[in-house]
């Protein structure tokens, strides 16, 4: 099986050794996003609103430069440091998915990269 890489300037660099997405075996693999603004390299933590619009329009960037968009996404997987901020991860979601929506999890975890709220990854279907 062969991957290829995917990589955009509209989206944050690696903050590690990872790639921002990988295709392969049919599927679009992307990496954790979290709130950096790709355009200015800051770091959107001012609220958990403004988090996840930013993990969001990076995920978007992301599925663009792999002719995709969310509506490939297959799988979501959100992590927050609190779940008390579920509901306007929701929120943020329902503005960016439309139905019929992924599949999803949500982790409540102790710390996340760079001191961020949120982060998110997800596995897309490739165009057939």
């Amino acid at each position: 099986m062969t991957k290829k890489i995917i990589y955009t300037e509209n989206a944050p660099k690696a903050i590690g050794p990872y790639s921002q997405a990988v295709q392969a075996g049919g599927f679009t693999f992307v990496s954790g996003q979290v709130a950096i603004n790709p355009k200015t390299g800051d770091l959107m933590n001012a609220s958990i609103e403004e988090q996840a619009e930013q993990v969001l329009q990076n995920l978007t960037a992301i599925c663009k430069e792999a002719n995709l968009s969310l509506s490939n996404v297959v799988k979501l997987t959100i992590y927050i440091t609190n779940m008390s901020d579920f509901s306007i991860v929701n929120e943020a979601m329902q503005r960016h998915f439309v139905e019929p929506y992924p599949a999803r999890a949500t982790v409540e975890i102790s710390a996340l990269p760079l001191g961020v709220n949120v982060e998110m990854d997800a596995i897309l279907i490739n165009n057939e």
